[in-house]
């Protein structure tokens, strides 16, 4: 599977082929130049959405290197168990 990268004007000026090359692999459309849709076929897409993604399949998706992953710190203290 390939993934093509097009700019909203390419999109927009060239429709028919970013459909053609959907066939191929997700056409990622980018506004001034980050990533704001993803063009996919409609086997890829009925997939996608029976699909359970996990958190580390969505975070190697093109345009995420970017993105900061925020966890929150945990304070709890381990606690000895009350076996009786």
């Amino acid at each position: 599977m390939t993934i093509k990268t097009v700019s909203s004007r390419e999109f927009n000026q060239h429709v028919s082929k970013a459909k053609k090359d959907a066939e191929q692999g997700p056409v990622v459309i980018t506004t001034r130049g980050r990533p704001a849709h993803v063009l996919l076929n409609i086997s890829e897409y009925q997939d996608l959405i029976n699909e359970k993604l996990k958190i580390t399949d969505l975070l190697a998706l093109p345009g995420t290197e970017d993105i900061e992953l925020k966890t929150p710190k945990l304070n709890d203290q381990a606690q000895a168990a009350d076996l009786f």
